[in-house]
């Protein structure tokens, strides 16, 4: 499998443990017992939003906690999602003793199929988790081969030398759980991506008492959420958003509703629910994975809908615009949602009336604000009345801020601390909380992916690497696109391509047609037929020298004519349009 390694140096927020002192004969007996360490080793999640995965070692079984998949930015040009490297699972696969899930978002599931097409192992999840997952695995065929194991809150499974406890906590989906993961060096606790959120719309409240009680029993280490380490204060209610709801379907009187969100925020797709039903609407569904959400989660009884409220979008004519609410993909911008094809008049189904009230309830993830914003101006242009996070309040964070953070610190009381799940800025800013809560410095390890961290009683240090990095899938290829083709890609996309073709006798060498010049994305042809002409001649100049040295080897004539094109090009215009030479021989 190719891939592109990020390989990184060892992080660390302080300095090593102090070494422990001589202990006597009783507290040897302890140490001899526990003299085995747990490895913890994060193959995606650190340093980066997305693709969250952790491997834990203790002897010779493995535990793996969630599967996750990251979108592309600008730096993967063409590229479908970004999977993490399994190079060292692979390896490993023998050992591995199960797949435990913390909850269903695709930064912690999406990756699930490729790692199946490798290798098949159990996988551990909450009803609605793995409901989210079997579509998954439907679509890729292997639904019928995979393992799949329903847990609740407050389970407790086996898997070799480790003993999983699943803890219910409140995140932006439904059945989320942290992990209480004991082995014989300690208890390891993981929440997942979580928050405190004490009036939920499900009214299960995240079981703070059980994390508590783990606390009092002794955890070796924490390794929790770090998404908005940087935020003060708590995270607001699912259910203020619900409020908000309901503000603005009645300031929208008889104008139509569409509302873009997650397709997996399934608290928030039951409350726009709940204020179309309160205000006489019906509610149709555009966009794939919503339809999909929707179907799973109703099946499985995690959305009340009452009966004759859902539409099909394919009826949405048959109502007026007071009649309706569309719930949509396409919070973020994408180029191929629903809401981006609505706003570009690409939508088979919808057209964007005026006066339509649009609402974003999301906010725009680190890098996506220019899409937002792009698809917010083609919306307002058409005369609708667009409202997104920053005018009301129509969206609220699935993850703890700092008080939160702080709080669970203080109900666990680990010996060491480890932040995961974010950004480098957010990695260390998580460090800082826990430093403020009393965790000594030595103690508070920042880490990156592929480093082997070792953790015992009386030490925390890292001690290896492992291959770790992204793997590229696009289309139907896993890893076959690498640095080599994303450069050209780029080179394409930023210069254009010349492309120089040449037909020549394959005895005597001469020139039997062209060269023929074509360009495409660098100049328009026919305002630069000039410019073109003079390329043509550069390289009839080029055959021409190459003929009289009686050259004759291909590699060598289209690196030259290569090389003089490119050079005559950037003298002309400063611009380094890919040039490629074609030979055909009769």
């Amino acid at each position: 499998m190719a891939k592109e390694s990020t390989k990184k140096p060892q992080k660390r927020y302080n300095t090593q443990p102090k070494k422990q002192g001589k202990n006597t004969k009783a507290k040897n007996t302890v140490k001899k017992e526990n003299k085995t360490p747990i490895r913890i080793v994060p193959l995606g999640g650190l340093g980066e939003i997305g693709k969250n995965i952790t491997l834990y070692e203790y002897k010779d079984d493995m535990l793996l906690v969630d599967c996750g998949m990251a979108f592309p930015d600008e730096e993967t040009p063409g590229i479908d999602i970004v999977i993490p490297d399994f190079t060292y699972l692979i390896k490993n696969k023998d050992k591995i003793k199960g797949l435990v899930l913390t909850h269903g978002h695709e930064d912690h599931i999406g990756a699930i199929p490729y790692l199946l097409k490798n290798f098949n192992v159990d996988i551990y999840g909450t009803q609605l988790t793995l409901g989210l997952v079997q579509g998954k695995l439907k679509e890729h065929k292997l639904l019928d081969s995979a393992k799949l194991n329903v847990v609740k809150p407050g389970d407790e499974i086996t898997l070799g030398n480790f003993k999983v406890e699943f803890i219910h906590v409140n995140h932006s989906i439904p059945d989320a759980v942290g992990l209480a993961i004991k082995t014989p060096a300690g208890t390891i606790v993981q929440t997942g991506d979580f928050k405190i959120d004490t009036t939920p719309i499900d009214d299960r409240v995240i079981d703070l008492t059980r994390f508590a009680e783990i606390g009092r029993k002794g955890v070796l280490a924490l390794l929790s959420d770090s998404t908005n380490a940087e935020r003060p204060g708590y995270t607001m209610s699912e259910r203020i958003v619900g409020e908000s709801f309901s503000n603005l379907f009645k300031k929208a009187g008889k104008n139509r509703i569409i509302i873009a969100t997650f397709s997996s925020n399934i608290h928030r797709i039951q409350q726009i629910i709940d204020a179309a039903v309160n205000s006489g609407r019906k509610v149709a569904v555009s966009g794939r994975s919503m339809l999909n959400v929707v179907n799973v989660a109703s099946e499985l009884g995690y959305l009340n809908v009452p009966e004759n409220v859902l539409i099909d979008i394919e009826l949405i004519k048959r109502y007026g615009p007071e009649q309706l609410v569309i719930i949509t993909t396409g919070s973020q911008g994408e180029p191929l949602s629903a809401l981006h094809r609505m706003a570009f008049s690409d939508h088979r189904n919808v057209e964007i009336m005026p006066d339509d009230m649009i609402i974003i309830s999301a906010t725009p993830i680190p890098g996506n604000e220019k899409l937002v914003g792009k698809v917010i101006n083609e919306l307002m242009k058409r005369g609708a009345n667009v409202v997104y996070e920053k005018m009301y309040d129509v969206h609220v964070s699935g993850h703890a801020c700092q008080e939160e953070l702080k709080l669970l610190m203080s109900l666990v009381k680990p010996k060491y601390f480890i932040p995961v799940h974010g950004e480098q800025k957010h990695l260390y800013k998580h460090a800082q909380l826990a430093s403020t809560m009393g965790i000594k410095k030595e103690n508070i390890l920042i880490t990156s992916i592929g480093n082997v961290v070792e953790l015992t009683k009386n030490s925390i240090k890292t001690v290896d690497t492992v291959p770790a990095g992204r793997v590229l899938v696009d289309g139907l290829g896993v890893g076959d696109v690498g640095s080599i083709v994303l450069r050209d890609r780029k080179h394409l996309a930023e210069d254009g391509i010349i492309i120089v073709a040449i037909t020549m006798d394959s005895v005597t060498g001469e020139i039997v047609s062209g060269p023929d010049v074509v360009s495409r994305g660098f100049v328009y042809v026919k305002e630069s037929e000039e410019l073109m002409s003079e390329v043509t001649t550069v390289a009839e100049d080029t055959l021409e020298r190459l003929y009289m040295q009686n050259v004759r080897d291909w590699n060598v004539i289209k690196n030259r004519v290569r090389d003089a094109v490119s050079k005559y090009l950037y003298e002309q215009t400063r611009r380094s349009p890919m040039v490629l030479p074609i030979i055909m021989e009769i």
